[in-house]
């Protein structure tokens, strides 16, 4: 009857004669809220090691954001003074907490993002607090009977004319959150005001709060390990047009097999074919960059009005072309095996084409990275068109060889009597080559608008041409050997 109730099962333990032993139904009732607690405890730890892994994992590939968490503790702690230290808690009292909670809000990632939220923030607070306060004045002259109606008009028009406001693009690109700071300090100015009889003090001090806590954020974030948003957006760029060259190469040599030096492997292949989804999926962290790079200072070799809109334009350039490679990468993936036969007249061509144009996006990243104008440029896109000339010739006489081949083979086999329909080109295994070269086309053509795209950047952004870039760099080189050497310094 216990088996039965038990299911069958029984506990045993190991004894010190070398015995086994069964346990009681009892003990084994014991043993199971045990069991269920230590594995519930061990699954909590494993979790805890995994997430502390994943941490430690993305704090030694990104340092930056480590180094963002610490700016972020030293702000808070230095804003915290003013309710640890007694005489900066009596000038300012409650009011205080607003630089804490300005800490918090407006600090981000980016020194942009940094800036447009602080001066967003103060912006909208200060013409916030001044209509407010004015219109408090209005109100309360004109008595106590009218004073709560001109106030709850007020509020109605500006929240709303402010609310609809952010539903313009350019407002909502550059001013939304300044807009829903207006709303909010309006209305609190409003609401409160009506019930405090120290209005404008306590405006000054929430207004003097406010502006410690943004200065103190602005500060940190540039004089601590910046972190520029135009940086990024220019880093993000050129290494999209890495990955389309990448994406581009992988394929096509996984097409045609080819694992030549100079090609990647096959292993490879599989990694770097979906490349090109990092391109499609930067849109939007494209156009933040660019809006917060718009609020940077000058720095680095980016002037205060960098041509930002332009690295937009790239962008937008560049995705067309991943879209291009998906389609090409769908197409070759997708295609049955047994055109051996016919890749082979095709495969040189192609890969040539595929070379030049990596070459050519390869360039471009160069330049983008460097700031300097290429001085291959120009002869890597003419080496491209020239190789898809080659493939499209090479395409259009792909039937007339299929003709000749079986024109040989019948003759080999002494059909004298050979039909025009045995001398008709497989149409339909020339179809997923025509696709090939047609998809090929229209990657250069993207390519080529990738590369009308850099050089007006180049001239508007005033990249250093890549003589002026040598001549410079030599001449730092002899200035350091002549600091090393002072000897140098009496050769003529």
């Amino acid at each position: 009857m216990e088996k039965q109730v038990l299911g069958g099962l029984q506990w045993r333990i190991n004894v010190p004669n070398g015995m086994s032993k069964e346990l009681d139904p009892e003990c084994s009732c014991y043993c199971k809220p045990w069991l269920a607690l230590k594995s519930l405890v061990g699954g909590l730890v494993a979790r805890v090691l995994r997430f502390l892994d994943k941490a430690w994992a993305l704090g030694v590939s990104e340092p930056k954001k480590v180094i963002h968490g610490f700016k972020v503790g030293i702000a808070l702690s230095l804003v915290s003074l003013f309710y640890y230290v007694r005489p900066l808690y009596d000038v300012f009292g409650g009011n205080a907490m607003w630089a804490v909670m300005t800490v918090v809000v407006v600090f981000e990632y980016t020194v942009g993002a940094t800036l447009s939220k602080s001066i967003n923030r103060a912006t909208g607070t200060f013409l916030a607090g001044s209509l407010g306060i004015g219109v408090h004045w209005v109100a309360s002259q004109s008595g106590e009977k009218f004073e709560p109606i001109i106030l709850g008009i007020s509020v109605f028009l500006l929240a709303s004319a402010a609310t609809f406001s952010r539903f313009i693009p350019s407002v909502k690109a550059r001013f939304d959150y300044g807009a829903m700071i207006f709303i909010l300090t309006f209305s609190l100015v409003s609401v409160s005001g009506y019930r405090v009889d120290k209005l404008i003090g306590m405006a000054q001090q929430r207004l003097s709060t406010i502006a410690i806590g943004t200065s103190l954020c602005i500060f940190i974030s540039m004089c601590i390990s910046p972190i520029w948003a135009g940086d990024e957006l220019h880093r993000l760029i050129h290494r999209n047009m890495e990955k389309l060259a990448e994406s581009l190469e992988a394929s096509v040599a996984n097409y045609f097999k080819d694992n030549q030096s100079g090609y990647p492997s096959q292993e490879d292949n599989s990694k770097k074919t979906q490349a090109y989804k990092c391109v499609l999926n930067s849109k939007a962290t494209e156009e933040s960059m660019a809006n917060f790079a718009r609020w940077e200072p000058a720095h680095g070799p980016f002037n205060f009005r960098h041509p930002w809109k332009e690295y937009l334009k790239i962008g937008a350039l560049l995705r067309e072309c991943a879209c291009c490679i998906e389609t090409l990468s769908g197409c070759l993936n997708s295609e049955k095996q047994g055109m051996e036969h016919l890749k082979g007249y095709l495969k040189h061509a192609s890969m040539a084409v595929c070379s030049h144009s990596c070459n050519v996006l390869r360039e471009l990243s160069k330049s983008v990275k460097t700031t300097t104008k290429s001085s291959k440029l120009y002869l890597s896109v003419g080496e491209m068109k020239f190789a898809l000339q080659e493939l499209q010739n090479a395409l259009k006489s792909l039937p007339t060889q299929l003709i000749l081949e079986q024109v040989l083979a019948s003759q080999a086999n002494e059909n004298k009597s050979t039909t025009k329909k045995e001398c008709a080109p497989p149409v339909m295994e020339v179809i997923p080559l025509a696709t090939l070269v047609s998809l090929l086309t229209e990657i250069v053509a993207r390519i080529e608008e990738i590369v009308d795209g850099v050089i007006k950047l180049a001239e508007l952004a005033e990249f250093k041409a890549f003589n002026e870039e040598k001549i410079a760099q030599n001449q730092s080189t002899s200035n350091n050997q002549r600091s090393d050497n002072p000897s140098c310094e009496t050769e003529p």
